[in-house]
């Protein structure tokens, strides 16, 4: 009988890549294994196809054997010999070691990397723009220096584990497939601890604070995070230790609000200010500036100050920083600064649209609206 195409055993395409050939695979292996179909005399034999498939496609070579002569190929590459079921619990762990495995082997035993860390700093806006370096204290679990991680009271050892060997692994077959698990007993450290350290209780580890320095680069934002390689938790039986991921919080500023290279700020404006022109103090984080406020200048007109907004940490863009002027309305008058502004008041409107355009075209777009639903 003439095998079918491996691609179309796994349902991928041609160009599929090794995840998804994998997936593919793991998927038909979970579905056809005959001891989840007891019933189903062809399963076993659909198992066996996609497991030849999979063997073939995952491997470099032969997959370019395959794709450039086919099954002929294979068969003159490996003298005639063909696919069985040797070296299958191999491939079914690879597949579902992330399912069923624990941490890595190492000496047998296996090795647990440590848990990776969290810290949220916590840093006003100067700070961030400008960088620092800041002194933090994190609790962690670190290696008990008495017994020197082992989880053993000094003078004694950790002992073989008797139920798996010392190897960290128990494997459970059913007929003729199997299942690499970590052991019950020693949960993968391959020992067991009869006399335990006083300090650490058998763990290996105890908590600690320990303080570190973070160094923030200059143009940090709120929500990215610094990388401390090694500095999270220690690992067990000889892993490594994690990282600690330092997660930037910058506090909301009084005066500037942010927006990636830019800064943004309100500048209040007295009404003579805006109505006859002058100068402002505007602050930056550089300290204050001088802006020009031309006559005439409308509540919500915005000035744009090249070059004085933020120095980005990625690509070191240099932002700008725009003031949008709040005309400010007086306010708490006396009874002669009330009849001053009633006398300008009433000068002003006998100007008509001469001195407020903008209340004139208003009333004019009122005035065509009414005319049009009369």
């Amino acid at each position: 009988m003439a095998k079918r195409d491996y691609y179309e055993v796994l349902g991928v395409s041609k160009s599929a890549t090794a995840d998804e050939i994998k997936k593919a695979y793991r998927r038909l292996a979970m579905k056809h294994h005959p001891d989840r179909n007891t019933d189903d005399e062809g399963a076993e034999q659909k198992f066996k196809e996609a497991k030849e498939a999979y063997e073939v496609l995952s491997d470099g070579d032969k997959r370019s054997a395959y794709d450039q002569f086919g099954h002929d190929g294979l068969k003159a590459r490996q003298g005639g010999a063909g696919f069985g079921t040797e070296g299958f619990g191999d491939i079914f762990g690879d597949v579902f070691g992330d399912i069923f495995g624990g941490g890595r082997r190492g000496g047998g035993a296996q090795v647990f990397r440590g848990a990776d860390l969290g810290y949220e700093l916590k840093l006003d806006l100067e700070r961030a723009v400008r960088g620092d370096s800041v002194t933090i204290e994190i609790p962690t679990q670190v290696s008990c220096e008495k017994c020197d991680g082992s989880g053993a009271r000094e003078g004694s050892e950790p002992s073989k584990c008797t139920t798996c060997g010392g190897v960290g692994q128990v494997r459970m077959q059913q007929g003729f497939f199997s299942i690499q698990q970590t052991c019950p007993a020693c949960k993968g450290a391959g020992t067991v601890i009869s006399d335990p350290c006083n300090s650490c209780h058998g763990r290996g580890r105890v908590s600690k604070t320990k303080k570190l320095s973070v160094k923030v680069p200059a143009g940090v934002e709120d929500g990215d995070r610094i990388r401390l390689s090694g500095e999270g938790e220690a690992g067990r039986n000889g892993g490594p230790p994690g990282d600690l991921y330092v997660e930037i919080r910058v506090s909301p500023h009084k005066i500037f609000e942010r927006d990636g290279a830019d800064l943004s700020c309100e500048v209040p404006v007295g009404i003579a200010t805006a109505t006859l022109g002058g100068e402002v103090e505007l602050p930056t984080l550089d300290g204050n500036v001088s802006l020009k406020i031309p006559a005439g200048t409308q509540s919500g007109k915005v000035f744009r100050l090249r070059g004085k907004g933020v120095t980005t940490v990625r690509d070191r863009r240099e932002g700008d920083l725009f003031a949008r002027v709040a005309v400010e309305t007086p306010v708490n008058l006396t009874d002669e600064q009330s009849a001053l502004l009633k006398k300008f008041d009433d000068l002003v409107a006998a100007g008509g649209d001469k001195h407020s355009p903008r209340a004139g075209g208003w009333l004019d777009s009122v005035k065509r609206f009414f005319d049009r639903i009369s």
